[in-house]
């Protein structure tokens, strides 16, 4: 699983309207989505793999497929990690302030990515992941003509060591009905973001996985995370989730998080957690 540690953005825009380049504000930033800092930076961004071109004539490993109009600009990401250069499978997500998202397909091989944006609105910045999805930049986009902006995303990754396991996520705010696999209605929020990284994300593949505390029956408890596990897994497919991308498994209370010997950690102990395989 990768794990963003660091951003660092550097962006030049070029307006048609007078052809000059200009250095874009960087923006402010807050946590990234799997809880390291963000930094931001400006000036330049020498790390992206054709760091020679202006920014309207920036692409990936085949040709830009958009041009920015009137109304909308071009946003051109470069994704690389500092080590091992360009990032591909990474979605970049814009969302503006009354909540409207805009996707980027995958990075490719060059770590490339592109959308179109309506000008004059500040977006928030994140990337898709099955963890929690917290701001990790804001990138204003002035009110301006054919704007072309490119921006160098910086990633600094967790690397897993040999034989270490992928990391797993509780996903908070999935619960049941006392004793039972019927899924709570307030739980669907958290298990949409699944279904939104699963559907930008085609080539993942993710287990689902139950969990329960040591209270009561062995057997049956690892029944009930098992069942508990299908309701969610069942629920993906019914969003349009292809279930051939799902596995979902009960554990019982094989993998406890907190002591069995408190009501919280009891109360721990009873989850959902989502792993990409």
């Amino acid at each position: 699983m990768r794990h963003l540690v660091t951003i660092a953005i550097a962006a030049l825009a070029l307006a048609a309207c007078g052809g000059s380049k200009q250095d874009v504000q960087a923006p402010d930033t807050a946590g990234a989505s799997t809880g390291g800092a963000a930094e931001a930076a400006t000036g330049g961004d020498a790390a992206a793999p054709n760091g020679g071109e202006a920014p309207r004539d920036a692409h990936g490993a085949t040709a830009s497929k958009i041009k920015p109009t009137a109304t909308e600009a071009a946003m051109k990401f470069f994704v690389v990690d500092k080590e091992k250069g360009p990032v591909p499978s990474v979605v970049v997500t814009l969302v503006d302030p009354k909540g409207q998202k805009y996707y980027s397909e995958e990075t490719d091989a060059a770590g490339y990515a592109e959308m179109l944006v309506p000008v004059g609105q500040t977006y928030d910045l994140y990337f898709l992941g099955l963890g929690t999805k917290e701001i990790a930049a804001t990138s204003e986009v002035p009110n301006e003509p054919r704007q072309t902006i490119r921006t160098t995303l910086i990633y600094e990754f967790e690397r897993r060591a040999p034989g270490k396991a992928a990391t797993r996520f509780v996903l908070d705010g999935v619960n049941f009905d006392t004793g039972k696999a019927t899924i709570r209605p307030e739980s669907f929020q958290r298990l949409d973001g699944i279904v939104e990284y699963m559907a930008h994300r085609q080539s993942v593949r993710i287990e689902i996985s139950g969990h329960t505390d040591n209270v009561g029956n062995k057997k049956a408890n690892k029944t009930l995370s098992d069942k508990r596990a299908k309701a969610c897994r069942d629920y993906l497919i019914s969003q349009g989730i292809d279930g051939g991308r799902i596995e979902a498994v009960g554990y019982g209370d094989e993998r406890p998080i907190a002591p069995n010997t408190t009501e919280e950690g009891r109360q721990q102990n009873r989850r959902i957690e989502a792993t990409e395989l």
